[in-house]
């Protein structure tokens, strides 16, 4: 599958992630409220966007794809990552919808702007069947994100990487009425 950058909404655009936009995530690995369901123990702010960084080159060069920079047209900002992510669900591939945002972008619809961008991106270019989020059953931020993306609770007990999380899913079919509106 032939994963790009530079997707576009209305508020923002998409570009893949460098090493040089590490320093720029600190913040968010700064902030115990935003990294409350995504820290890496043992790892100081710099030292885990250094980690995070690197698991995303990682993925983009094993074609795994991956988060992707947030930036808003109007400035130019960097306000968060977005992105696809194939994952390994109960020993079946499954592609991901994830996000993060610095906090202070929170409460303004980009996550969920993002999320049904990269949605909509899997869909047209026939990524899969259906997408999915895996999201601790505590944030509810990112439920509400999935939920109005079209997702659906489909498990409140999924394994993943050790522990139990929801999941969230929509399949192609239910996207296509969702277009038809």
């Amino acid at each position: 599958m032939q994963y790009k950058d530079h997707l576009e909404s209305d508020r923002l655009i998409t570009r893949f992630l460098t090493m040089a936009d590490a320093p720029a995530w600190v913040e968010y690995c700064s902030d115990p409220v935003a990294t409350r369901f995504t820290a890496v123990p043992d790892k100081t702010p710099e030292e885990m966007s250094q980690f995070l960084f690197e698991v995303t080159m990682k993925r983009y060069a094993e074609n795994r794809l991956g988060a992707q920079a947030l930036i808003l047209k109007d400035t130019g900002e960097f306000i968060g990552k977005c992105g696809l992510f194939l994952q390994e669900l109960n020993g079946e591939p499954v592609i991901e919808i994830g996000y993060h945002l610095l906090r202070r972008f929170w409460g303004k619809g980009y996550a969920s702007e993002a999320a049904r961008l990269f949605r909509d991106y899997c869909f047209e270019n026939k990524f899969a069947d259906s997408i999915c989020s895996i999201i601790d059953p505590q944030n509810v931020p990112s439920q509400n994100v999935a939920l109005r993306n079209g997702m659906k609770l489909v498990d409140t007990n999924t394994e993943f990487r050790g522990n139990y999380y929801h999941l969230y899913r929509i399949s192609r079919e239910e996207w296509e009425l969702l277009k038809k509106g």
